[in-house]
């Protein structure tokens, strides 16, 4: 009965130890891909801004006469 009693506990701690690395992983994993996120929505968000002031500037330039002397 000891012994069944002893392999018991072994095996709860393992398992225990197994659940706890899987429980880790996970948050790890989603902590990851939580900032992956963030970082790719802050990425198009400059894109974005980028895009806008090249096209502002472009449209700045059509618009002003280029002064050419003789």
């Amino acid at each position: 009965m000891t012994e069944h009693s002893k392999s018991r506990t072994q095996a709860e701690a393992a398992f225990l130890k197994t659940q706890t690395q899987s429980l880790s992983r996970n948050r790890l994993l989603s902590e990851t891909e939580s900032l992956n996120q963030e970082r790719d929505a802050k990425t198009a968000r400059l894109k974005e801004q980028r895009l806008r002031k090249e096209a502002d500037e472009r449209s700045d330039r059509a618009t002003i006469p280029s002064k050419n002397l003789p």
